[in-house]
């Protein structure tokens, strides 16, 4: 039964029976809310087209050092082969998670030790929209090994003007490894803005 966090709600990564996992899969998801009747269209423009992109920043000393650490739908695979991203999903559209995002735990050299997941709006500014226009929103952990989801954050909070979404954080503490339900907007355009947070 996976477990259902709040915001700023931490657990250990671990397999249901308690023992260690090595592969998980990192599933976020959204819906474009549809507003009704024209007046909407013209007050939230065209939000069937909400092209948002989920991206991990892998940290060393938890900040951001080095652009070649930056996994997103331009470089789907970390130099380190322990992160894969399996690429971008333009709407929206459909059932279950819109992008995932597989992580080899074992594999992540030493010195790397926290992955932080965000997702932003490709084109917030010039298309006018933001993070009020998405419903749905949310982050689960999946044991890649089985497919069994050990835990989801729903991101239920307003978010209207918000252009990017810091989600959640997978990182290492003491030999193990934790996921920490964030769900924070930000205003920042995009990915190089939101590097500038956690350097």
């Amino acid at each position: 039964m996976a477990v259902n966090l709040q915001k700023g709600q931490k657990v250990s990564l671990k397999k249901t029976n308690g023992g260690t996992l090595s592969n998980l899969m990192v599933g976020l998801g959204w819906d474009a809310a549809k507003p009704e009747g024209g007046f909407f269209k013209r007050l939230f423009g065209n939000v069937d087209q909400i092209d948002c992109d989920a991206s991990v920043f892998v940290c060393q000393g938890g900040k951001f050092v080095d652009r070649d650490d930056l996994v997103y739908f331009g470089n789907l695979k970390h130099r380190s082969g322990a992160i894969q991203h399996m690429g971008d999903n333009l709407t929206g559209e459909g059932e279950g998670d819109d992008e995932q995002i597989f992580v080899k735990l074992d594999d992540i050299p030493a010195r790397y030790d926290k992955l932080i997941f965000v997702v932003n709006i490709y084109q917030a500014v010039e298309r006018k929209q933001h993070f009020g226009m998405i419903k749905n929103a949310y982050i689960r952990i999946v044991d890649a090994d089985t497919h069994e989801e050990l835990c989801r954050f729903n991101l239920t909070e307003d978010y209207t003007d918000m252009l990017s979404m810091i989600a959640g954080e997978v990182y290492r503490y003491k030999d193990e490894w934790k996921f920490n339900a964030v769900g924070s907007g930000t205003r920042d355009t995009g990915l190089n803005d939101l590097a500038k947070r956690f350097k």
